[in-house]
């Protein structure tokens, strides 16, 4: 059984839209499994004190080291990866998802405030891990993003898993166009070549496709695409 833990200062939020569909079905099934951890558990005070100003001055909060620390290695167990959602830290994608399904247990820290103090990433060898170029108020939503991603990827979630092998990524582009009935929706038709039966030229017309919007959308990913290519002819 595949195991996420994670930690954060509002449990309250889990597992939130993990626990609906297919997801909150497997869960049942337990083809996976979710400890939520409250670090605020860890403060050493009376107020339950988890954050601090920063040394050297600054605006914001830090969570304490020592509050972290502590609630880290109260359930952290030996070889297990742990990951601190941050904009700084490496960028996740398709293949960072794939593999993380080939681990037993992964942890999440999820940051709020300022961050955290950097002596626990070296003391706890954690690694930073980043969703995008962007800011959020806080790691939980983040965490939903890499599980929701994970999660799909696990034998027995889906329950077509062919499903997985179209879609966008799988093959370094962006995904082709997809209809469904009725055939004609406010006189717009659904692509001849869909309504032919002949699969091989139904799949070339898709791959034509995935080459055309990933080339206009996100030209990173073709020049990227191209490069593979290149490298598999040698």
């Amino acid at each position: 059984m595949w195991k996420a833990r994670v930690f954060t200062l509002y449990p309250e939020i889990f597992p939130g839209p993990l626990s609906k569909g297919l997801y909150g079905k497997a869960l049942q099934k337990k083809i996976w499994d979710l400890e939520v951890v409250d670090i605020r558990d860890s403060a050493e005070d009376k107020h339950k004190t988890v954050d601090d100003t920063p040394f050297g001055g600054g605006s914001g909060m830090l969570l304490k080291p020592n509050v972290l620390g502590k609630s880290l290695d109260s359930r952290l167990k030996k070889d297990e990866r742990v990951f601190y959602l941050s904009p700084k830290g490496k960028k996740f994608d398709q293949k960072f998802a794939k593999d993380l399904t080939k681990e037993k247990t992964i942890n999440l820290i999820c940051g709020h405030f300022e961050g955290i103090d950097a002596r626990i990433l070296s003391t706890r060898n954690i690694e930073e891990i980043s969703i995008g170029d962007y800011i959020l108020s806080g790691g939980e939503s983040a965490s939903f993003v890499v599980l929701d991603s994970v999660l799909r990827l696990l034998p027995g979630v889906l329950g077509n898993e062919k499903s997985k092998d179209d879609e966008s990524f799988e093959n370094g582009l962006l995904e082709y166009p997809q209809y469904t009935k009725p055939q004609i929706w406010e006189k717009k038709s659904v692509p001849e070549v869909l309504l032919s039966g002949d699969h091989a030229k139904i799949k070339d017309w898709r791959l034509s496709q995935s080459k055309d919007i990933t080339r206009r959308q996100r030209p990173d990913l073709w020049e990227k695409y191209l490069n593979n290519k290149k490298n598999e002819k040698y």
